[in-house]
């Protein structure tokens, strides 16, 4: 039995993407016999918009997604956030950076002139400065990054659906100069909060799992365990956006496709159900087994953003199966 959750930003309406993703980690939830929970990552105020969140729901919702207990917002959750940036702070585990993110870039770029260089984006400029230099820089009026001293170390972790996977941790900001907690820190703290066992998500977030995996070990927390799943992608093969046309559950809802419809698509695409046939989110839980989940990107079948025209098409064309 393993506790799970789906984590959005409302910063955008869902996507079809993000919807199957959703669905995913909850037959994963459900069919472990935990909990499934969910969590509002608005850290960022500027992003974050109260209609989003509500679209969300309404999303989760419609296609059969329930939950268990209270949401989770992350704006709300600051104290706990700031409690373990003391923690880190307290054990010599971080230091202040205050180099700009053109200046970031400009090392970056020399760096990766260098041989044997490491894929890192920061080049550990301020690792390094004395209290005399900080003091500086303070009274200049330069504000600065909180970084975590990552050095480089290997750290890795078995996924299940990816398997093996081995990342370098370089020196990433744990808090923002203008004061807000970074997803890498806030995300570690909240699934503690929750107790998630298991994190399923897209495979686009892979290489950050390795930097989350290292702040739990500084602050002596579990770690979960990781899902990372392949995105859906748009005919030209790119990742799924909202530019790609009538990509969200209000679209489909215009162009004359119910959410039904949409979540028989996700379960054939997922090899859960005939091109057809009708299915509820309840009914896909006994038929959904882990070790059979695709390994490859999901391509979104020609006609999907069309009307309600297509939609027909769809309902009698058999998909391409997916690719195990």
């Amino acid at each position: 039995m393993a506790d799970g959750r789906f984590a959005p930003s409302p910063s955008a309406r869902l996507h079809l993407g993000n919807l199957r993703t959703a669905l995913l980690a909850w037959l994963f939830a459900r069919r472990s016999g935990g909990r499934f929970l969910l969590r509002i990552e608005d850290l960022d105020p500027v992003s974050s918009r109260a209609e989003h969140v509500a679209s969300m729901l309404d999303d989760l919702a419609a296609l059969g997604i329930d939950h268990d207990g209270p949401v989770m917002r992350q704006s709300e959750r600051r104290n706990a956030h700031e409690a373990a940036l003391a923690e880190l702070i307290a054990t010599g585990a971080t230091y202040p950076c205050f180099c700009t993110r053109r200046e970031i870039l400009a090392d970056a770029e020399a760096a990766a002139r260098a041989p044997h260089a490491p894929a890192f984006a920061y080049a550990g400029t301020c690792r390094e400065l004395d209290s005399r230099a900080r003091a500086e820089l303070e009274a200049a009026g330069r504000r600065s990054a909180l970084r975590v001293r990552g050095g480089g170390r290997s750290f890795g972790f078995d996924d299940a659906v990816v398997g093996r996977y081995d990342g370098l941790i370089d020196d990433f900001v744990v808090r923002r100069a203008d004061g807000v907690p970074a997803y890498n820190l806030a995300v570690v703290v909240d699934d503690h909060a929750q107790g998630i066992g298991q994190v399923v998500r897209g495979d686009d977030l892979l290489d950050t799992t390795p930097r989350q995996l290292f702040i739990a070990e500084l602050l002596g927390l579990p770690a979960p365990s990781h899902a990372h799943v392949p995105l859906v992608l748009d005919v030209s093969g790119e990742r799924l956006a909202k530019r790609h046309g009538a990509v969200t559950l209000a679209d489909q809802a215009a162009l004359g496709r119910s959410p039904a419809e949409v979540l028989s698509l996700f379960a054939v695409s997922l090899g859960l159900a005939e091109v057809g046939e009708p299915v509820r989110a309840i009914d896909l839980v006994e038929r959904f087994d882990p070790t059979q989940l695709p390994r490859q990107p999901w391509t979104l079948p020609a006609g999907i953003t069309a009307g309600a025209a297509s939609s027909e098409r769809l309902r009698t064309t058999p998909l391409e199966p997916p690719q195990l």
